[in-house]
């Protein structure tokens, strides 16, 4: 019997031997793939004016449409919060609304070379007043919905464009499609 026991005792001690070099080398490959991960991720900055490319288009269809593109030209990653503030004329009091139902599942985050969307709508059949203006403000958002900069003016297409009442602009989206579907 004392044959068996320490032969059941050799192998639990190499088996205990066996199970902490494996949790050992389980350990430091964990922490080695953690600060991996650390230095790789890069940081995530809010888009603005400084660190993206934007530009306004008239689109064919939907009528009395335009496309706000935001194009990431930056080092970093960038979150295009909310929807951006838009100002249609030097003379315009208020920003035009956000479509609060174009609100998308997720920030639209842009590596470099990417863009988000938005679209606006000028004006519709039951606006009221309105006028022929020829550029557009545009100021990006923080993730509380703060003006994170200063200004963008762009020249709007053609000789300018009708915005009533009724303009409004959605949320930014990931894709020009969806952005024009509302």
């Amino acid at each position: 019997m004392r044959i068996a026991t320490r032969s059941v005792s050799r192998a639990t001690a190499s088996s205990m031997v066996v199970a902490a070099a494996l949790a050992l080398v389980g350990f430091q490959a964990t922490e080695q793939t953690a600060s991996a991960a650390t230095k790789k991720a890069p940081s995530v900055v809010t888009c603005t004016a400084a660190n993206t490319k934007l530009t306004v288009t008239e689109v064919s269809r939907p009528i009395n449409h335009l496309l706000l593109k935001a194009t990431n030209t930056g080092s970093k990653p960038c979150n295009a919060y909310i929807a951006p503030y838009l100002r249609a004329g030097a003379d315009a009091q208020a920003p035009l609304a956000w479509a609060e139902e174009t609100t998308p599942q997720a920030v639209v985050t842009l590596e470099h070379g990417q863009s988000a969307y938005a679209g606006i709508t000028t004006s519709t059949p039951d606006g009221e007043g309105g006028a022929k203006e020829k550029t557009l403000g545009v100021i990006f958002t923080d993730r509380k919905g703060n003006a994170t900069d200063k200004e963008t003016t762009l020249k709007l297409p053609q000789d300018g464009v009708f915005f009533n009442s009724t303009a409004i602009v959605t949320y930014w989206q990931d894709n020009a499609k969806d952005a024009l579907s509302w």
